[in-house]
């Protein structure tokens, strides 16, 4: 690669390849995988575990000065901590949390609550090591690292999105989330200008990764 220390921002709707697509990059180019979909199901879960409503912005925003925010960095991927403890994958994928979390990430309050947390990850990346920073998210491109080495947005057709979810266990509305997801005020679901478009629905996980790979070797 030609930069001293990457960054790559992935962003995509539901079931469109992020996580699997990141993790394997991350794996082959030595970078800290950082799934940011993880960050706002923590910050709902820990909301609704607290009964602090979607709808009351105001008391959304006073619940989250007293939150405790930290990163566990740990098999070349971070995981956020709130109030010490990790949040396990059966409490970020509850049904619940899946119908609450694009409206929590709405809330202007949780995405300025997350902004400087997620661009802090670069710096973590570097102090453990890692050649550079793989980020997935919605916003990831647009708002977090508009100045990442190679922004790369996903997309598949709704039936192999479908699929996916189906795959794994997940019966969320897709469609929904992306629709509140995409009309939200503040940093909407987009593919940002200049962003490397991929659509996915007939690649394999390896083809996508090759041609991430190749654009980032070629970046300058």
């Amino acid at each position: 690669m030609k930069h001293d220390f990457v960054i790559i921002a992935v962003d995509g709707g539901a079931a469109s390849g992020k996580s699997s697509t990141s993790r394997l990059v991350a794996e082959r180019l030595n970078l800290m995988h950082v799934d940011t979909g993880s960050h706002y199901r923590a910050v709902t879960y820990a909301l609704m575990l607290d009964g602090v409503p979607s709808t009351d912005e105001n008391a959304v925003a006073e619940r989250l000065q007293t939150l405790p925010l930290d990163t566990v960095v740990e098999g070349g991927s971070a995981r956020i901590a709130l109030g010490g403890g990790i949040p396990t994958a059966e409490q970020l994928r509850s049904e619940a949390v899946n119908n609450a979390v694009s409206l929590y990430a709405a809330v202007p309050a949780v995405r300025q609550f997350l902004f400087d947390y997620q661009r802090f990850q670069a710096e973590l990346a570097r102090v453990n090591g890692f050649a550079g920073l793989i980020m997935e998210g919605r916003d990831i491109g647009s708002v977090i690292f508009p100045d990442a080495t190679l922004r790369v947005f996903l997309e598949a057709d709704s039936a192999t999105r479908a699929q996916r979810r189906a795959a794994e266990g997940e019966n969320d509305a897709i469609e929904a989330r992306d629709k509140i997801d995409s009309s939200r005020k503040t940093a909407p679901l987009t593919c940002p200008e200049g962003a490397f478009r991929i659509d996915n629905s007939s690649l394999s996980l390896d083809q996508v990764v090759d041609l991430i790979e190749s654009r980032v070797k070629n970046c300058e």
